[in-house]
């Protein structure tokens, strides 16, 4: 894999963890997977990938996404789901409201490694795509309404390639309904120094300060901004553990750093 492909280890192994634990996120599937990478294929994480305050903010992250999926397929049964930069992540699995058809889509190489643990149905299916060429979007399945889920990929793009990318769906799509987080310039300048995807050899990602500059021109609005760390799930949290992560993750400073997006377009 490529040393950006290789950052899907770092959040499979924060679920798993958290996962163990009983809390914020149950995802036995996580679980048996990194079991078998770290096992069988000699798979390791060092350093902050291994970090029990990232593993955290890893689950609870899914979760948010998780809860907003779910919501959305609430009130649009009827839209295709597309999870871009799927990883090995579990989340057609651990969102349970019935869905029409939902792809998960990654580079050629991850979607051959996750056919080794997913199994294609009639409403779930996995396909290469590459967020930086629009033209992949054009191979899309033909759907009125699509949720888009964008965790954990913004920050690979350039502007002009996240923005081409919406242009793409847009055009592909007549309602959008997309959930994105983001590094802010800061966050991405400090992320030379701290970041746990500098374990796996990623040294360049792409910081947002201002949502509109992308949305520039397009027929998509903000929507909403969500947080990472909501209260309740924070509150799983046990103790020191607790009032440790209430006191780096949940004020103004980390907002400097990382934002979370509803987007919409019609």
């Amino acid at each position: 894999m490529t040393n950006v492909n290789k950052t899907l280890y770092i959040p499979l192994y924060g679920k798993s963890f958290v996962s163990k634990k009983g809390i914020i996120l149950h995802d036995e599937t996580a679980e048996r997977i990194w079991s078998k990478i770290s096992s069988q294929e000699n798979i390791s994480l060092k350093g902050k990938s291994r970090s029990k305050w990232l593993s955290y903010n890893m689950a609870m992250r899914a979760r948010v996404f998780d809860d907003w999926t779910e919501q959305m397929l609430v009130q649009h049964p009827q839209a295709i789901v597309l999870h871009i930069g799927c990883g090995l992540d579990s989340r057609c699995l651990r969102v349970k409201q019935p869905y029409s058809q939902w792809l998960d889509c990654d580079f050629p190489d991850v979607i051959e490694a996750r056919k080794s643990y997913y199994s294609e149905t009639e409403h779930y299916k996995m396909t290469t795509l590459n967020a930086a060429d629009p033209e992949s979007v054009i191979t899309l399945p033909d759907y009125d309404t699509a949720i888009v889920v964008l965790e954990g990929i913004s920050m690979y793009l350039t502007h002009s390639e996240l923005h081409n990318f919406f242009q793409a769906l847009q055009t592909k799509y007549a309602e959008l309904h997309i959930l994105m987080d983001v590094y802010t310039e800061f966050g991405a300048s400090a992320s030379k120094y701290k970041n746990p995807i500098n374990d796996v050899g990623v040294t360049k990602v792409y910081g947002i300060d201002n949502i509109q500059n992308i949305l520039s021109g397009l027929q998509i609005r903000l929507k909403a901004e969500h947080s990472f760390t909501p209260p309740n799930l924070v509150d799983e949290l046990h103790g020191a553990e607790r009032f440790f992560f209430k006191l780096l993750f949940t004020g103004s400073m980390y907002r400097k750093i990382y934002r979370l997006y509803e987007l919409e377009g019609e």
